[in-house]
């Protein structure tokens, strides 16, 4: 046993913890739990917890039910709250999913992302990741489909004072760093009942994991105050939509490998070639950053959401945003990429992106001018005439592309590939029967 799992098992007994949860998602990003009992965390680390892998989305089929899950002690935390009815203490750990014979599992996004970092150490890279996660606070979800009623009448930086929920954000901090989970800054963001908090940054596995646990607890903390969060990227017509803006930057030991001094807008060639890749490959992995129906309505309709696969130096309408240089401030050059929704697997939005990067680098893509104007504001045949690409529209279009992708179906591996493509097509099929109010209000008098 390593000191890692002893060190789980001792705080289990000091903190008298009754049960500690195990945590992984499925391939859409679901979060799925198992609950042990301290007795059993012993068993767990040697040998794993068996479950029928079938009935989890993706997972596996019926004659390769029997899956494990293999508990992470490095991500071992005590939860903020307990949800027993006699408010026992609680834990989780994430889990690497794994067969029987102890191979790592094909269907885990936790292990498409490992497999994407460890692709990156041997090309002498570590990367950091940083989000800005969006969500929108509303009374109830229990809306019988209709659009849900926000907390609060709010905009851009607002005080909370009389709106549903007004100590909200400061709770929701306290539980994530209670977590270990560290949190830059917080604010209303431009929408009513719109939060956003952003994450101090952390190597991408870690980063992934802690959006899941950012979801959990903000789901939480919501329910406390008697309100509802959600994570759908747009579920106000007239409103902005909910995104995920990502900060990244790799390093090369305790050398930013993004910064070079020299540079008009002190970009290293790595970091050049780093944009031009996720600009290129941006459209086919769409479907993976942005993976559902409802993702498109913010980027075809969202304000400050891109439409078109570009980069700029501080243009917030560019798909990659090269934030504004602080001398002295080497540690933090970075590229933000501003598609990502905050409805996505970030186990495999994290692959693709830094699979489509270090694409980029190894092919030595060359990076075209920045984008000066607001490409938003931009008519589709003038964003063409200046030779921007379009980024997909819809999840229609966005799967069409991911088909033909090498890049997405070798990040992702054979059943991850397969079985999104399959899910994602029968989720636009289904959206594509729907006989919408306004088709009714448009065309049934006709």
């Amino acid at each position: 046993m390593d000191s890692q799992q002893e060190f789980v098992l001792r705080t289990v007994e000091e903190r008298d913890i009754r049960f500690v949860r195990l945590w992984f998602t499925d391939i859409l990003g679901y979060l799925k739990s198992v609950a042990v009992a301290p007795a059993e965390l012993e068993g767990a680390f040697d040998d794993g917890i068996g479950f029928d892998g079938s009935a989890i989305e993706g997972f596996s089929r019926v004659s390769e039910a029997d899956t494990l899950c293999l508990p992470d002690p490095s991500t071992f935390q005590i939860l903020p709250f307990g949800r027993t009815d006699d408010n026992l203490a609680q834990a989780r750990m994430f889990c690497d999913i794994a067969m029987p014979d102890g191979q790592p599992s094909y269907a885990d996004p936790r292990q498409v992302l490992r497999r994407q970092v460890q692709a990156a150490a041997a090309d002498g890279f570590t990367c950091n990741i940083h989000p800005e996660i969006e969500f929108f606070l509303v009374k109830s979800l229990d809306t019988d489909g209709h659009e849900p009623e926000p907390t609060d009448t709010g905009g851009y930086f607002d005080q909370a004072v009389h709106d549903d929920a007004p100590h909200f954000r400061s709770e929701a901090i306290h539980a994530l760093e209670q977590m270990g989970i560290p949190v830059e800054f917080s604010h209303h963001e431009t929408a009513p009942g719109q939060q956003e908090i952003d994450l101090r940054h952390a190597d991408a596995l870690t980063m992934a994991d802690t959006i899941m646990t950012f979801r959990y607890l903000i789901k939480e903390v919501a329910l406390q105050n008697h309100v509802r969060a959600t994570f759908m990227p747009k579920p106000f017509a007239d409103h902005a939509g909910s995104g995920m803006h990502t900060h990244i930057s790799l390093f090369e030991g305790e050398t930013n490998a993004f910064h070079n001094p020299d540079d008009e807008f002190n970009l290293s060639d790595t970091a050049r070639q780093f944009i031009a890749g996720v600009v290129e490959h941006a459209p086919e992995i769409s479907a993976v950053t942005n993976q559902w129906v409802n993702s498109y309505k913010r980027i075809v309709f969202g304000a400050e959401a891109p439409t078109a696969a570009t980069w700029g130096v501080s243009n917030r309408s560019a798909l990659v945003r090269v934030p504004t240089y602080r001398p002295g401030k080497v540690e933090s050059r970075r590229v933000e990429v501003r598609n990502i929704d905050s409805a996505c697997n970030p186990y495999l939005a994290y692959s693709v992106l830094l699979a489509a990067g270090l694409k980029g680098i190894r092919e030595g893509y060359e990076l075209p001018d920045p984008a000066e104007d607001d490409i938003s504001s931009l008519t589709r045949r003038e964003r063409r005439a200046m030779g921007y690409k379009d980024l997909p529209t819809s999840l229609d279009n966005a799967l069409r592309l991911m088909e033909q992708s090498d890049l997405v179906a070798d990040t992702l591996g054979e059943h991850v590939f397969e079985f999104f493509l399959r899910n994602k097509w029968r989720e636009w099929n289904e959206y594509q029967r729907q006989i919408t109010q306004w088709e009714l209000r448009t065309n049934l008098d006709y």
